[in-house]
């Protein structure tokens, strides 16, 4: 397929995505007419009108649902065709891995992976089972994920070949101070030191296919496992960075012991309270979210997200400052991000909702204060059997993460 070949369906996505732009713009002055309506309700009769809320939280799901196209339209048209770039062409060796991939995953041939894989001094089934997939395989699913991941495109990525990522952190900072050049320098304190680990865990997923499809020569394999595995590997991801454990998964931020901001130490999640219980307060609201910028440090406060759900999202939409603008405001241009005071706004789903003593917003720093590491090689095991007459591609990577620096983020708690 030639360069033209594609401009059509480029143009057609292009105007697809402007399009979509378009119906977000004019929902959202819907969505503000309504509520500018409903303030003025509550001005004039000191009560609501039940119809005027049924018809904001109307249009406010149909503009949750244009932010979502936008963003699905985005990720489609910026997705590349594997096995274009030229890399096969210019490597042998990558070439050869694609080709026995493809055998493998078409027919269940393994001869030719385990030829690869003796060649590179590894196992061909080893503990996990499977074979590696081609790096572009591999590349791709961990492109997807960082767009589609909310934690993972905010956060600090590492690619590891152990088990294990440590690092040592200083929780008092560097000892440092101003010296005359010809002073005899003071003898500093030993830095307390913290030994950060960073286990990474399976992830699995297990699409499956017919092998009608598997024998079709013009479906892209490649292309077919990194779009099957997407969803799965993201929802995933997405729930523990945000509330895992730590057992068997990446412990997530919110996971980790909260401490009132004015109580806070290393270890810990500073929170702000709202002052209301499951609320905001009821005069000035949008004061609490200032409140929670600025009890993050200016270092890493110039690099702030916002992150919450879409329920909590909805909530804060209506909020205006003392001169009557909105303190949300909608994406810029496609792909872009929605913005809370200025700084980008993350819809996370896993953040819980509004509710009585619920963290349900966090603002920080994500990538110094959240890491996410990656282990090297996304395995794939072919299995003919357990679903027949369907054919299950038990793939799995390992990925760990945790909060690398306590003083990066901090949280908004809907608590008096």
């Amino acid at each position: 397929m030639t360069h033209l070949d594609h401009a059509p369906e480029s143009k057609a996505a292009g105007a697809d995505l402007a399009l979509a732009f378009e119906d977000m713009r004019y929902t959202l002055e819907s969505y503000r007419a309504a509520n500018e309506e409903r303030l003025a309700g509550l001005e004039a009769r000191q009560g609501g009108d039940p119809l005027v809320d049924e018809k904001l939280a109307r249009i406010d799901g149909a503009l949750d649902d244009a932010l979502r196209r936008i963003d699905r339209l985005t990720l489609d048209r910026g997705r590349p065709a594997l096995g274009q770039d030229g890399r096969d062409a210019r490597d042998p060796l990558v070439a050869e891995h694609k080709a026995a991939f493809a055998a493998y995953i078409r027919t269940g041939e393994a001869g030719g992976l385990k030829r690869l894989e003796s060649k590179a001094l590894s196992a061909g089934s080893g503990p996990d089972g499977g074979y590696l997939a081609p790096s572009t395989v591999e590349g791709e699913v961990l492109r997807r994920l960082a767009t589609v991941s909310p934690i993972r495109s905010l956060a600090t990525v590492r690619t590891i070949s152990s088990g294990t990522y440590k690092k040592a952190f200083s929780t008092t900072g560097p000892a440092s101070g101003w010296v005359a050049e010809t002073v005899a320098r003071p003898q500093t304190g030993s830095p307390t030191l913290a030994e950060l680990s960073f286990p990474a865990m399976e992830l699995y997923a297990m699409p499956a296919a017919t092998q009608t499809l598997l024998d079709d020569a013009i479906v892209n394999i490649d292309q077919w496992i990194a779009e099957e595995v997407e969803s799965a590997f993201a929802e995933q991801e997405g729930a523990a960075f945000v509330n895992g454990d730590g057992v068997d998964k990446p412990k997530g931020f919110l996971a980790y012991p909260t401490v009132a901001e004015s109580a806070w130490s290393w270890g810990n999640i500073g929170v702000l309270n709202t002052g209301a219980a499951g609320a905001f307060p009821a005069a000035n609201p949008g004061d609490a979210l200032i409140d929670l910028v600025y009890a993050l440090k200016a270092g890493y406060r110039q690099n702030g997200s916002f992150v919450m759900n879409r329920k909590t999202q909805g909530a804060i939409r209506k909020f205006k400052d003392a001169d009557g603008n909105y303190l949300w405001q909608p994406p810029a241009s496609a792909g872009a991000a929605a913005t809370l005071l200025g700084f980008p706004l993350i819809e996370a789903e896993d953040m819980s909702n509004i509710a009585n003593n619920a963290v349900s917003i966090a603002f920080g720093d994500f990538r110094r204060g959240y890491l996410v590491v990656d282990r090297a090689g996304v395995r794939i095991l072919r299995d003919p059997y357990s679903a027949k007459p369907y054919v299950l591609f038990y793939t799995t990577k390992r990925v760990g993460g945790g909060v690398q620096d306590f003083a990066a983020i901090k949280g908004l708690k809907f608590a008096a």
